[in-house]
C-alpha cells in the first residue's frame, strides 16, 4: 500500500499496475491523462511492472496492448525528432522534413491501446530529456503526432541510488505524475506465485523477508539481491530441472552467488536442504498424509516457512488449471483444498495456517477464491484464524 515519501507516494508493483489498468480503462479522458513517471532503485521491477500493467489493462479493457519499450539511455535527440531530408513543396520551394521515428510508427487502430514507455529517462543526457519535453506533455515532437491511444509512461533510478542518473530538469518533471516504487514481500509473492518462481525462492524469502532486496548505494557490490536478481537466479534452477540435475545447487552455485551475492546464496544453500527434507506434495494433495510427521520439527520456523510456501506455490498452480465451468474440474479442485486444508490444520502454529491461507487467496483468481471459501475444511480453517487470513 502506498505510504509517504518527500513529496509523492511510494506504491508497490501490483498497486501500479492495477492503478494503471483502472485509470486508463475510462474512455472519456484517456487522451488527458498525464504521464506517468516511475522512480526506484535498480531491479525493483519498474520494467515488469508496466509490461504487467499492459497486460492488466488489455484484459480490463478487452483490448490489444503493444508495449513499446525506448531506452533513452541509449538515445541522442535527433532518435527522437527523426532525421532531417529534403522535400520540395508544391510551390517548388525546398523544405526540410523530419522522418518519422520508428517509435512513433504505432497501429492507431480504435481496438488497440499503445504503451510507449520511456525506459532509463533519468540516466538520458539533459539533451535527451529535453526533447522528451513534448512526448511527456502533449505526446508529439515537432510534427510528430503519437496516436490518440497512446498511452506514455517514464521510469528511472533516483539520483541517490548512485546509479547513472542525471537531475531531472524541473519543466520536465512538472509534465509528469511522480510515484516511487518500492519493493514489498506480500506484493513479490503474489506475482512469484503466478510466475512459476521456484517455490525454494519464495520459502527462503518468506522466512527471511530482508533478502527480498539488499540494494545499498553506499556498498560497491556489485551482486546483491533485487527482485530481478531473484528472477534470474529461478532461471538457474529451471535449468536443473531441465537437465535433471538433482543437485542443481551446487551445479549453479557460483552463478547464484554471482547474481545475489555470495553471502545470501550460501543461506539460501542452507534453506534448500532444510526444503528437501520436507514431506511430499503428492501424500499431502492425495489425502494420504493427513497431519504433519512426527519427524518433522514444527517448533523451527525454517522448516515451517518452507512447508507453507510449497504447499501454497502448489496449490495456486494448480488452481490456474481450474475450469470453474466443469464440475468435474471443481470438484477435483475441492476435494483437493480438503485434503490440503485437513493436513494443515494439524499445524500447531496457527500463524502459518493463516499464511498458507492468506498466500493462496492473495495469489488466486477471484473465481478459485470463491471455490476455496465454499470449501467446508477450508471455511472451518478461516474460522479459527478470524481475520488474520485478510
Amino acid at each position: 500500500m502506498a505510504e509517504m515519501n518527500s513529496n509523492y507516494l511510494q506504491i508497490v508493483p501490483n498497486d501500479f499496475i492495477n492503478m494503471v489498468a483502472k485509470v486508463y480503462s475510462n474512455k472519456a479522458l484517456f487522451e488527458k491523462i498525464p504521464t506517468m513517471m516511475l522512480w526506484g532503485m535498480p531491479g525493483v521491477g519498474k520494467s515488469q511492472a508496466v509490461k504487467q500493467a499492459g497486460e492488466a489493462l488489455a484484459e480490463k479493457t478487452a483490448k490489444k496492448v503493444n508495449v513499446t519499450v525506448a531506452s533513452l539511455l541509449l538515445m541522442n535527440p535527433i532518435d527522437l525528432r527523426g532525421i532531417p531530408s529534403k522535400e520540395v513543396t508544391d510551390a517548388g520551394e525546398a523544405v526540410a522534413r523530419w522522418l518519422t521515428p520508428e517509435i512513433f510508427q504505432m497501429d492507431a487502430s480504435d481496438d488497440v491501446i499503445n504503451i510507449l514507455f520511456l525506459d532509463e529517462i533519468s540516466a538520458a543526457p539533459p539533451s535527451v530529456q529535453a526533447a522528451a519535453y513534448q512526448i511527456c506533455l502533449d505526446k508529439r515532437i515537432g510534427e510528430h503526432n503519437l496516436p490518440k491511444n497512446c498511452i506514455v509512461i517514464a521510469a528511472g533510478n533516483r539520483i541517490t541510488d548512485k546509479a547513472v542518473a542525471y537531475k531531472m530538469p524541473k519543466p520536465l518533471g512538472n509534465r509528469l505524475t511522480h510515484f516511487e516504487m518500492i519493493p514489498s514481500v506480500e506484493d513479490w509473492k503474489r506475482w512469484a506465485y503466478n510466475n512459476e518462481i521456484d517455490t525454494r525462492i519464495i520459502a527462503f524469502i518468506n522466512a527471511h523477508n530482508k533478502y527480498l532486496c539488499q540494494f545499498n548505494p553506499q556498498s560497491d557490490d556489485v551482486a546483491f539481491a533485487t527482485p530481478r536478481s531473484w528472477e534470474m537466479v529461478n532461471t538457474y534452477l529451471q535449468l536443473g530441472e531441465a537437465t535433471k540435475d538433482a543437485n542443481s545447487i551446487e551445479t549453479y552455485f557460483s552463478c547464484i552467488a554471482g547474481t545475489v551475492g555470495l553471502g545470501v546464496a550460501q543461506e539460501f544453500k542452507t534453506y534448500v536442504d532444510v526444503y528437501d527434507s520436507l514431506p511430499s506434495w503428492e501424500d499431502i494433495e492425495s489425502g494420504v498424509l493427513k497431519q504433519i510427521p512426527k519427524n518433522i520439527a514444527t517448533n523451527r520456523p525454517d522448516i515451517m516457512f518452507a512447508l507453507s510456501s510449497m504447499i501454497a506455490s502448489k496449490v495456486t498452480t494448480i488452481g490456474k488449471d481450474v475450469n470453474v465451468n466443469d464440475e468435474k474440474s471443481v470438484n477435483a479442485y475441492d476435494d483437493m483444498i480438503t485434503n490440503v486444508f485437513t493436513f494443515v490444520d494439524s499445524f500447531k502454529a496457527r500463524e502459518f495456517v493463516t499464511l498458507v491461507a492468506r498466500d493462496i487467496c492473495t495469489a488466486s483468481s477471484n473465481t478459485v477464491v470463491r471455490i476455496i471459501f465454499d470449501n467446508k475444511k477450508f471455511a472451518k480453517c478461516a474460522d479459527d484464524i478470524g481475520d488474520m487470513i485478510l
